[in-house]
């Protein structure tokens, strides 16, 4: 075939069958695959197209393309020849050996995050394309037919929708449907491969039908089996369940971050504490755009104070042992005996008024409380003291309990409004949980969540901690609980639903859970607003809203509240816990009925961008942002940029912050990833209430920081320029075309005569809605911004860890 001489038949597929064959021009042996039927001709072009993509792939477990070509009408490929046999022959043998197993994952995890960010994805990722050569290394094969995404991670060509392509057994719930691939569905069939590995069987049971298999895989939730080796533990299963969840976008974010979570398991394990307690999850974060900054900063804070990872090893554990079907009794006991605190107000707790009923008021061992209330009852009240004791010792300790106790209400009235006890337990947990992100902010960023709540008033929660974090409350809460190494299922109920309560009856978890966590948090927060003696009306209006889809009538809702505070009560005497009287949980408390509930909407958990005009100002409101998509999106920027954000979050960790070194850490990863021509950083001038150019990056920079003059405030009747128009809003703004109309218009004269900047980008740095700075990076005539989303984001991270870097050394 060719200068190529076939020498046998080494497998065969549907499409193609693969042969060993002789390269006689270079004197080594080749693996050629063939495919059996020839290809029209605007497929042939494809086909060569996307075997010059591949062909560029160059990575040691990656089985290189050496050559493409046509016989007869016919494409084949040839590969270079491994000697071995394929991960299928070896799975025939029985399960690999959990080191093993999870040494072979990560190499085909590192090969594929390769390929992802070259805009390849290999889409039928199957033990039988994965090679173990000689020293029983693992490299990955057969991308004959990988798609291929443009810069933007769209997919291009063949690839865009429609065609279903991938084996049964692995491919991913959207592939089946025909939907555009992306790196998730990569995820997705390495996550079923590496369990395969550790049980020994597929975890999809083959059918005899392959159009019914794949009918099944594209709507089928995926259930891991029983038993994944004997290692394995909650946490193992807890990453492998984040890999396989059914939505992509709810799914492990990429090769790399399974490969950091399956490599923290294994470093784990191979130090004996694969039983003890799973260790957090430290790899790249689901968490995307600006509020990465914020989530590592805040995660690198939590690991060098000695509060939160006792709590979440603590949370880790306890949910573990109680969620676990084959635990015991004392399993769960001596977990909480190992806290000597945590035991005595566990027994205050339930020996209250609300468990006297379970014990008679005379529980005097933990082992019994857990065989009277139940195990999901105890590790409810566990968790909830647990999250209690680590805030208990700081300056803005009672902001905090006031907090921490609507977040317990809003658990217990969801364990109230549940029909069935595992309902009522993962309600508990969902509703309370879904506060974790508030509670973490207010813990570690204290300034930080007293101008979220500043502002929330004017443009609800969400909207304000986008402005003021770069991240909303629940994300970052759900982001700690992966890391902490909670199962999945538990952050899908931690993350609210979008829009109103639907109109048919719910029946299945999650998404009964999610609403009912929903309803729970509606209530708590309308129960702590206003009189409490006077919101019966409200009461009824929250049940209506609720009622088609969980079907809560008046009174069940009546009663839940009376339970929870009831509960409520007994939880801060027990816990010995000291409210003010003008607090809202004690007046709540108090009050002397327990029907007040406000008819607030649910927050919108999507920060909306309202497009910039190009030939026009931004209207005075809300913040905008113009979001054109473009070639400076592309993967090389988001690492550059992704590498700069790490670097400045890593020095403002140091006790000693070095703001200068931290500003200009920021400016150079700007100026480097993005290639703009000039980055100047502006510092409101006390005396002359401006913001002046201080210093920056780039071409004649000393001379554009002395014209940089941005006032912050003008003369009545005197319009503002588009700086200080911005500043004050504290608007993101990118101006594609300096040359439109209003635009040329509104910037000053100064910028005409000496910046003369085609585009540029604004973000402005402020406090409390107050302008302090501000970072300016243009292109100069004939070049034109067009950033993506992605990389704005980015962009906003840097900023915000400015803004970040500037409140650390104030404080």
């Amino acid at each position: 075939m060719g200068r190529f001489l076939l020498r046998r038949l080494i497998g065969q597929g549907a499409e193609a069958t693969v042969w060993l064959a002789h390269d006689p021009r270079l004197d080594r042996e080749v693996a050629l695959k063939l495919r059996h039927e020839p290809l029209a001709k605007g497929e042939m072009d494809a086909w060569l197209h996307e075997a010059r993509a591949v062909g560029r792939l160059r990575h040691p477990h990656i089985v290189p393309v050496f050559e493409a070509d046509v016989h007869e009408g016919r494409p084949y490929m040839v590969f270079e020849w491994v000697p071995g046999g394929t991960l299928a022959e070896r799975l025939r043998r029985g399960p690999v050996p959990w080191r093993e197993a999870l040494t072979m994952a990560c190499d085909v995890l590192d090969a594929l995050q390769v390929a992802h960010e070259a805009g390849v994805i290999h889409r039928d990722l199957k033990p039988s394309n994965i090679l173990i050569d000689a020293q029983g290394r693992a490299r990955v094969m057969d991308f004959g037919i990988a798609a291929r995404l443009d810069a933007r991670g769209q997919a291009v060509g063949g690839a865009q929708g429609g065609a279903i392509v991938g084996t049964p057994g692995y491919i991913a719930p959207e592939a089946a449907r025909g939907e555009p691939p992306g790196p998730a569905v990569d995820v997705f069939a390495l996550a079923l491969i590496l369990a395969e590995m550790l049980g020994g069987a597929p975890v999809r049971h083959p059918a005899s039908d392959p159009a019914q298999a794949m009918r099944r895989a594209a709507v089928e939730l995926v259930v891991l089996p029983e038993s994944l080796g004997e290692r394995a533990d909650a946490h193992l299963r807890a990453v492998l369940a984040q890999a396989l969840v059914f939505d992509p976008v709810q799914r492990t974010a990429s090769a790399r971050a399974l490969r950091e979570a399956l490599a923290n398991w294994r470093d784990s394990a191979e130090g004996g504490e694969a039983h003890s307690a799973p260790m957090p999850l430290e790899g790249p974060s689901t968490v995307t755009g600006a509020g990465q900054g914020t989530l590592d900063f805040l995660w690198r804070r939590m690991r060098h104070k000695s509060d939160f990872p006792a709590l979440g090893e603590a949370v880790a554990r306890i949910h573990r042992v109680a969620s676990d079907e084959q635990a015991n009794l004392s399993s769960l006991a001596n977990e909480i005996l190992k806290d000597v605190a945590l035991t005595h107000k566990l027994l205050r707790v339930v020996n209250s008024a609300s468990f006297v009923h379970a014990g008679g008021g005379t529980i005097g061992t933990v082992s019994r409380a857990v065989a009277l209330v139940g195990l999901s009852g105890v590790r409810n009240m566990a968790l909830s003291l647990v999250l209690l004791e680590h805030m208990a010792d700081r300056s803005h300790a009672q902001a905090l309990t006031q907090e921490f106790l609507r977040a317990l209400m809003a658990g217990m009235l969801a364990q109230s409004l549940g029909q069935t006890p595992q309902e009522r337990e993962e309600a508990f947990i969902g509703a309370m949980f879904r506060n974790l992100g508030r509670l973490l902010v207010g813990f570690y960023f204290a300034e930080e969540a007293r101008e979220v709540r500043e502002l929330a008033e004017r443009v609800g929660e969400t909207r304000a901690a986008w402005r003021v974090l770069g991240v909303d409350y629940e994300t970052l809460g759900c982001e700690v609980v992966r890391r902490w190494g909670l199962p999945a299922s538990l952050q899908q109920v931690m993350r609210a639903p979008a829009g109103g309560p639907p109109a048919r009856r719910l029946s299945a978890p999650p998404e009964r859970l999610r609403w009912l966590a929903s309803a729970a948090n509606e209530l708590a927060d309308v129960l702590l607003a206003g009189d409490p003696a006077q919101a019966g009306a409200r009461v009824e209006a929250v049940a209506a809203r609720h009622a088609p889809s969980l079907a809560l009538r008046p009174e069940s809702v009546a009663d839940a509240v009376r339970q929870a505070r009831e509960q409520v009560g007994d939880f801060v005497q027990a816990s010995a816990l000291s409210l003010p009287g003008d607090s809202p949980v004690r007046q709540w408390l108090n009050a002397p009925t327990v029907t007040a509930l406000a008819d607030e909407a649910p927050l919108d958990l999507a920060l909306e961008a309202t497009a910039l005009p190009p030939d026009a100002l931004p209207d005075p409101g809300e913040p905008t942002l113009r979001l054109p998509q473009a070639a400076q999106d592309g993967a090389l920027v988001q690492s550059l940029l992704t590498a700069g954000i790490a670097d400045v979050t890593q020095a403002m960790v140091n006790d000693q912050v070095d703001l200068s070194q931290v500003l200009r850490m920021v400016l150079e990863t700007l100026y480097r990833a993005v290639g703009f021509s000039r980055v100047v950083f502006c510092l409101r001038d006390a005396k002359s209430d401006q913001l002046t150019g201080r210093f920056g990056l780039g071409e004649d920079v000393e001379a554009l920081c002395q014209v940089f003059r941005v006032p912050l405030q003008v003369p009545a009747g005197k319009a503002p320029d588009l700086f200080t128009a911005v500043c004050q809003r504290g608007a993101d703004t990118l101006i594609v075309d300096t040359r439109t109309g209003a635009i040329a218009e509104a910037l000053p004269d100064w910028f005409h005569r000496t910046v003369k900047a085609r585009s540029f980008l604004v973000l402005p740095l402020t406090v409390k809605q107050v302008p302090f700075g501000m970072i300016y990076a243009d292109l100069l005539p004939p070049h034109t911004l067009a950033l993506g989303e992605q990389v704005l984001a980015q962009l906003r991270t840097l900023r915000n860890q400015a803004v970040m870097a500037f409140r650390q050394l104030a404080s």
